[in-house]
């Protein structure tokens, strides 16, 4: 008999490969150029608050949050979250999104942003940005940037824009 319920673990650093493997499976060599990547390309993501989704043993999703600052705010960036294209649909990627970002909250996190689609990520408490008021170093299309707060008021007075939070590495 095959195990398929879903696990959702914390990213060890043995999940590296796996997880980079699924990331070129789903958004191809095109995701190097996107803005969001090169922000998270310059200070590795938290462990204690990325997670993989398995199906017995085999690898179907991944979130990541990384330590940001939206001017001198603490803040996290959400992403990628992927999934295996034949696991789409399922909810795999919102149980993720979830635990990520009860995980943070949990540890005093107070906002998470990410670029996305808002009709997905809105089940998940984010909302959009009004535009101007976080920027980001490259091309984003501002519809898309979107934030969570993980206690109420967080974002009332953020602007700024998202660099690297080298302080938290």
């Amino acid at each position: 008999m095959t195990d398929l319920s879903l696990t959702i673990l914390s990213e060890t650093a043995a999940d590296a490969l796996p997880i980079e493997r699924l990331h070129e499976r789903t958004f191809g060599p095109g995701r190097f150029a996107r803005t969001a990547y090169r922000i998270r390309e310059e200070l590795a993501h938290r462990l204690d608050l990325s997670f993989t989704a398995r199906i017995g043993t085999l690898l179907v999703g991944s979130v990541r949050l990384t330590p940001i600052r939206i001017g001198e705010t603490p803040a996290l960036l959400l992403g990628p979250l992927t999934i295996e294209p034949p696991f789409r649909d399922r909810g795999i990627g919102q149980a993720l999104m979830e635990r990520a970002l009860n995980a943070a909250r949990a540890k005093g996190h107070r906002l998470v942003v990410l670029v996305g689609d808002e009709p997905y990520y809105k089940k998940a408490g984010f909302k959009r940005v009004p535009k101007g008021r976080v920027m980001l170093d490259g091309p984003v299309d501002h519809v898309r940037l979107l934030v969570a707060e993980l206690a109420e008021g967080a974002f009332a007075d953020v602007t700024g824009t998202v660099r690297p939070d080298w302080g938290a590495a």
